[in-house]
């Protein structure tokens, strides 16, 4: 009996030590940043539940799908197998347990800047005999392809060092730019030749782990705490232990920014030979003014249930500690719940209840922090402003001190639905008001700041003054688009109504709101209450809403109707006003929708969401929440 209890111990002790430890135990306590899904296998079972999952999987989506897999094969994993003799399917399905990404601190560059490396760890348990396989193989076609490695012994731990020349780099970003194209950069002058830019990578395995890196100290550090040695740990880092009971506990996905480590590398300290303090960086006051040099730390996780998909986020910024903006923006825990007028065909909502008074306050102070000389230009714009319009105009009077707390921006479905529409919805925006009025009569005094030929109207409409004046229009390549869009010329209107003044770029919309018809509220939309008790419920202060259903309806319908693809879109933003044609051609072989189902064929997988934000003494905190659709259940 003692001989069974001994084997038994044994047993139990060997595999504790081939058990890889959790990323909080495993990794170092130095680490700038993680990303990590704590069990793989677990998590990739969850998503298979995910309503986007079931959409992508889903018959109907079949001809796109297929199109995008076929371009990604011969755009992007052949080539690279090519150029690197790896067979990417010999790698699938080899994580078991967690696959953790890391940023580190890595040392200062030859002009004294700090630079970071990455660790890539992959728990493969049972696979680990494949892993070792796939190590060699990736060895012995390295070599052959005739590209350099070097080997190297950490803790009596072989590992390989993978050697990038800057045509391997040049190599990959051809590749990645077949998926999305590198806008092109207007007036770049040529460069001088520089010497050629390598990257070094670590691969190794350790028992079950596969281990991938930038740095020997930092897989050094990890290999120790792998074998319980005596290197301080993430789960002993403060910032990072603090949330650990609330949001990393029992969690699939979770990350972790170090905040103010990340940030503290702007602070340059004086050298050590100096006896006067150095003078604070430029990037140091600007961090102080924002009030980012208060922030400690971003925190997430990830949960997905039978009832839906949370989403929390975490900054931590002590309230001793938050100055410049970060203080301006926080607000009180008020009821930021749908107002009954808000209809309830709205596509979107959000309600913030800030100080609007204060907020100004703050921006003022920021300005002057970053530059006291701006405080002379701020006096004398706050003395000016509206004269031209009212010579007994006071800015601060008239139009400061009447502000709220209270913005409400909502959005409704565009009739007709075109690339254009979705760019900018038929929205309402209404910032509150003791006294509406005299705020929306202020507003007029500042429309001679506006460039001209902007023109400004006075309207009756059911009793009210309706104010329009006409947007500047857009400049540089903006304008070009627009003019190929032909795009009508803007006209913003607005006016007051109870206590807010209400703003639209939509004058029916407008005109809708002024009317105050007694139709359905968004309050009342079934589960709206239920969803928002996933998120803290409506008194955070701020709240928000999404009716993916609708909003993804309008989308579908466009590509449809127009027979757009991905670089049409992407035509419409800044980013992608920048591509060239030949660019836009390889994002259209991506993608086709014409190969789209009608969305009626998959309007199942969406319905609602939404989101909150609360401010407490420790930070703020944000959540969001998808119902599971009742379409799914």
């Amino acid at each position: 009996m003692k001989g069974l209890l001994s084997i038994v111990v044994a047993f139990l002790c060997l595999a504790a030590r081939g058990a890889v430890p959790p990323p909080d135990k495993l990794l170092p306590s130095d680490v700038l940043a993680v990303f990590t899904v704590t069990d793989y296998k677990k998590a990739w079972a969850n998503w298979d539940r995910f309503p986007l999952v079931k959409l992508w999987n889903d018959t109907a989506m079949k001809p796109f799908r297929d199109k995008f897999y076929e371009k990604l094969k011969t755009d992007v994993v052949e080539p690279l197998e090519r150029d690197f003799g790896v067979e990417f399917n010999d790698y699938k399905n080899l994580a078991q347990g967690q696959i953790t990404l890391a940023l580190t601190r890595g040392p200062a560059n030859e002009r004294g800047e700090p630079t970071t490396g990455l660790l890539l760890l992959i728990d493969t348990k049972e696979k680990s005999d494949v892993v070792r396989t796939n190590l060699a193989t990736l060895k012995k076609m390295w070599i052959e392809k005739g590209r350099s490695i070097k080997p190297e012994r950490i803790r009596d731990i072989e590992f390989t060092t993978l050697v990038f020349s800057s045509q391997d780099i040049s190599n990959i970003s051809e590749v990645t730019e077949k998926i999305l194209p590198a806008p092109k950069k207007e007036n770049v002058q040529p460069q001088d030749n520089k010497p050629p830019e390598k990257q070094e990578w670590l691969v190794g395995q350790s028992e079950s782990l596969l281990i991938v890196g930038t740095s020997p100290k930092d897989i050094e550090k990890v290999l120790i705490r792998q074998s319980g040695g005596n290197v301080p740990s993430l789960s002993e880092h403060g910032p990072f232990a603090a949330h650990y009971g609330s949001l990393f506990k029992d969690s699939l996905i979770y990350g972790w920014v170090d905040l103010k480590n990340v940030l503290d590398p702007t602070v340059k300290p004086p050298k050590s030979d100096e006896t006067t303090e150095a003078a604070p960086s430029a990037e140091s006051r600007l961090l102080a003014a924002l009030g980012l040099a208060g922030l400690q730390s971003l925190a997430f996780n990830l949960n997905e249930s039978h009832d839906g998909c949370l989403l929390t986020a975490t900054i931590s910024a002590p309230e001793a500690s938050r100055r410049g903006i970060v203080r301006g923006l926080t607000h009180e825990a008020r009821d930021a719940s749908p107002p009954q007028f808000v209809p309830s065909d709205t596509v979107k909502l959000t309600r913030w209840r800030i100080d609007l008074p204060r907020a100004w306050a703050t921006l003022e102070s920021t300005l002057v922090d970053l530059d006291p000389a701006y405080a002379s230009v701020i006096k004398l714009f706050v003395e000016n402003a509206g004269k031209d319009q009212d010579p007994n105009f006071d800015l601060r009077k008239n139009l400061i001190a009447n502000l709220g707390d209270d913005l409400i921006i909502y959005e409704k479905k565009p009739a007709d639905p075109t690339l254009e529409a979705i760019e900018r919805p038929p929205t309402i925006y209404l910032v509150s008001s003791p006294r509406a009025e005299q705020l929306a009569a202020a507003i007029k005094a500042l429309t001679g700041f506006l460039p001209q030929p902007s023109r400004f109207k006075e309207r009756e409409f059911l009793g009210r003054k309706v104010f329009t004046v006409t947007l500047p229009r857009p400049s540089g390549q903006e304008r070009g688009r627009a003019a190929g869009r032909r795009r009508q010329e803007r006209v913003l209107s607005y006016g007051a109504s109870g206590s807010y003044v209400v703003f639209s770029t939509d004058a029916p919309l407008l005109e809708e709101y002024l009317r105050a018809m007694d139709t359905r509220s968004l309050r009342e939309t079934p589960g709206l209450a239920q969803a928002a008790e996933k998120t803290g419920g409506m008194g955070t202060g701020l709240f928000g809403f999404e009716n993916q259903q609708e909003s993804m309806r309008v989308k579908f319908e466009a590509l449809k109707k127009q027979s757009i693809s991905i670089d049409d879109l992407l035509s419409h933003s800044r980013i992608g006003g920048k591509l060239v044609t030949d660019q836009q051609k390889k994002l259209k072989d991506w993608s086709d929708s014409s190969l789209l189902p009608d969305f009626d064929q998959v309007a199942k997988y969406f319905h609602i969401a939404v989101w909150s934000g609360a401010v407490t003494t420790d930070g703020i905190t944000f959540k969001w929440f998808a119902p599971t659709p009742p379409g799914m259940k």
